[in-house]
């Protein structure tokens, strides 16, 4: 593929050391199952779920019944099972420790800073358990958040899990009507928000939208504080407390935790909605809660102790995926605003300040640090991160390497991908395995990941679709307001019978690894040669005169031909002398396929709340068509800048 050797790779006396070694070893004793390598013990994960999942749950010490059975209907996607006779409590699994030590650490830009301690943390839950039942939230209500990404936050999906409450939130930089699109599908029983936040070192003010939803859903309104407005603005709504005053009655005492089904709804994720008013995407406790646990011990090493980061929003599956730590008694290290406030250096000195031992981000911040000049490596203390994650769009190969030789020589970096719609990942790192420039290490553990092509077989040496054959824990359980289940078929299941088919471009590489070649919607199909956005943007993005690019495909003289948008580097011009630099380093790069017809300069590019760029409203609005939920995008009048292009009517 890439390179000749790996990036990185453990010993084998380290090898012997991981969570995931000590499992394999605790199977092939128990069940004979392969110990020679990650890829035969992957294969016996998916071979024998029965005996897998079982032990994944000793292992890692859920607290709960599991019942006698651990899969039913197991050949059927839509019908299968995990657990069923199971009782567990999603928050009882997350407040298994106390004492003073940290459970969460928390920093806004260079504005806020705060820590709770793990009896810190069950106070709060406590009482906001006992504050929310005197509301009246119970089973199956749904507590809906739009909230920074802060320790109350955590707190309160807790107080609400316990409960066998329904928990969905989203960040407060969302419009008004992009909260309503959310929210007002699900009938929250409460709605809480902030009463501001900060980023890029300014205060944003909340007061009008948080009225504006207010109102719309009818619902009593919780605000807690952060940026100083809380009593002024839970004063001027019809039914509003803030934090302080919602948990002033109750006194801390032992929390309760109610035993529920295995499937019984713990969150609500959205999806982007760049299409369409987004789907509300319900996942299990038992079956989010499991998913995570292996990720986190198995694939990441994560143990009692280490300090995790993700540089997320509550927005984004990956904040549910960073809570999730608790339940293996790491610390939690929440951030937000943003990570180049006051400077590009702000997460890096939280991360040698704090000791992290994972950091998570995001392909785009990574080739933003890159392209700013700086260099942690030379100037932080990195010498307790041994594992960095990347997800949120592939990580091209010069992000790889400047992982390497920027920021930590050392470091396990796995590129992961999987998203809202499993909570989790399909394919990750693992500790057993090297790290190859360009490639995400391998398929999850009980996962049946492969890459199909068009006529549903399984191809290797070629791109095709990311599919999933046999069911996991973490599918959604189903989505809201689809009673025929209808919607949840098409999303997955109308390319494939009875095969999960993710939308995902991807190829296996000769290593075993895996490369995501972008959204399989977004595919660029000139000539009727299939292109992933990615394989451009991996050629284009590690030239210095390009800050950011998109690239769609537009339909144009009974073909389709590529167009190449670019947001330039300060002090660049796009001139002929740069276009043709920019199609010589494509063509050389990829192929001549994936060189574009045109290449247009535009000064912004839209991009989702989590940060990904939204190829498919270009493509819409390129083509004449109308963008459905502009709410859905950080800067959503970014979309103006491709309206009425002369370049694009010749």
């Amino acid at each position: 593929m890439y390179c000749e050797k790996p990036l990185w790779s453990l010993s084998r006396a380290e090898q012997q050391k991981t969570p995931l070694y000590a499992f394999m070893s605790l199977c092939a004793e128990r069940y004979g199952s392969p110990i020679s390598g990650y890829n035969q013990f992957h294969q016996w994960s998916i071979s024998q779920p029965e005996q897998f999942w079982s032990e994944l749950w000793s292992f890692c010490n859920v607290r709960g019944d599991p019942g006698d059975q651990v899969l039913i209907n197991g050949d059927d996607m839509l019908a299968a099972r995990f657990f069923p006779q199971a009782t567990l409590n999603f928050a009882e699994n997350l407040l298994s420790r106390r004492g003073a030590g940290d459970a969460i650490v928390f920093r806004g830009e260079d504005k806020a800073r705060d820590r709770w301690s793990w009896d810190r943390l069950r106070s709060d839950v406590s009482k906001l358990q006992q504050a929310l039942r005197a509301c009246g939230v119970g089973r199956g209500d749904r507590v809906a958040a739009m909230m920074p990404n802060m320790p109350e936050t955590v707190a309160l999906m807790l107080a609400a899990a316990s409960l066998g409450a329904v928990w969905s939130s989203c960040s407060p930089d969302f419009g008004e009507q992009g909260v309503l699109d959310r929210f007002g599908q699900i009938d929250p029983k409460l709605f809480i928000s902030c009463d501001g936040y900060w980023y890029n070192g300014k205060v944003q003010d909340v007061s009008e939208k948080v009225r504006g939803v207010s109102a719309a859903l009818g619902v009593p309104v919780l605000v807690v504080p952060y940026a100083g407005g809380a009593e002024s603005l839970a004063a001027t709504l019809a039914d509003g407390r803030t934090y302080g005053s919602f948990i002033s009655g109750f006194e801390e005492k032992d929390l309760e935790f109610v035993p529920l089904p295995f499937d019984h709804p713990l969150y609500i994720l959205f999806s982007s909605g760049t299409t369409g008013v987004p789907k509300c995407i319900v996942h299990s406790a038992g079956g989010t809660l499991l998913q995570h646990l292996k990720e986190h011990r198995l694939h990441c090493s994560v143990s009692a102790g280490d300090r995790l980061f993700y540089f997320t929003t509550c927005g984004w599956m990956m904040w549910n995926w960073l809570v999730s730590g608790l339940a293996v008694g790491a610390t939690l290290c929440l951030f937000d605003g943003s990570p180049f406030a006051p400077d590009g250096t702000v997460l890096f000195e939280y991360a040698q300040d704090e000791q992290f031992t994972i950091f998570g981000t995001s392909a785009k911040y990574i080739d933003a640090v890159r392209k700013s000049g700086l260099r942690p490596k030379e100037s932080h203390d990195l010498s307790a991160l041994r594992l960095m994650t990347s997800t949120g769009s592939p990580l091209s190969p010069e992000g790889f390497s400047f992982v390497y030789e920027g920021i930590k020589g050392d470091v396990q970096l796995a590129s992961i991908s999987g998203g809202t719609d499993i909570v989790s990942c399909f394919v990750l790192g693992n500790p057993l395995e090297p790290v190859w420039k360009g490639e995400i290490q391998g398929p999850g553990l009980g996962l049946a990941v492969d890459i199909w092509d068009d006529d549903g077989n399984p191809v290797r040496g070629e791109k095709g679709e990311l599919v999933c054959t046999k069911p996991f824990p973490s599918m959604p359980i189903m989505f809201w307001n689809d009673s025929d289940g209808s919607r949840y078929r098409a999303a997955y299941f109308e390319r494939f019978d009875n095969v999960w088919c993710h939308g995902d471009f991807a190829e296996w590489t000769d290593h075993g690894g895996i490369i995501i070649h972008g959204r399989s919607d977004t595919t660029l199909n000139p000539g009727g040669v299939r292109i992933g956005t990615a394989e451009i943007y991996n050629q284009v993005e590690r030239l210095p005169e390009i800050a950011e690019a998109l690239c769609i495909g537009q339909d144009w003289d009974g073909d389709v031909r590529v167009i190449l948008f670019v947001r330039l580097a300060p002090e660049h011009v796009l001139d002929d002398e740069l276009i043709k630099k920019v199609k010589t380093h494509i063509r050389m790069g990829a192929s001549p396929r994936h060189v574009p017809a045109k290449i247009i300069a535009v000064q912004d590019i839209p991009r989702t709340k989590s940060g990904k760029i939204v190829e498919l409203a270009v493509r819409d609005v390129v083509h004449g068509r109308p963008v459905k939920n502009k709410e859905a995008l950080a800067n959503p009048q970014a979309l103006e800048l491709f309206e009425d292009l002369a370049e694009l009517r010749a």
